[in-house]
């Protein structure tokens, strides 16, 4: 039977996506115009989509989107 690596993380989710979204727009930037600079800037705006849904969903009052 395979035993599954756990770990905890350090640091939230909202933050991993935080960071993420920033390195990717980070790479996007030093990078020419393509598809790959493209594929990176709609990953880094789906990583900022996801944190601010995981906020939102998280938060104490649930209020609709903005």
């Amino acid at each position: 039977m395979q035993h599954r690596h756990r770990f905890k993380q350090t640091k939230s989710f909202q933050d991993r996506l935080s960071e993420f979204a920033a390195e990717a727009r980070q790479k996007a930037d030093e990078m020419p115009d393509s598809a790959a600079r493209d594929e990176l800037l709609r990953k880094a705006r789906q990583a900022d989509t996801a944190a601010h849904l995981d906020g939102w969903v998280n938060s104490s009052g649930l209020q609709t989107p903005v």
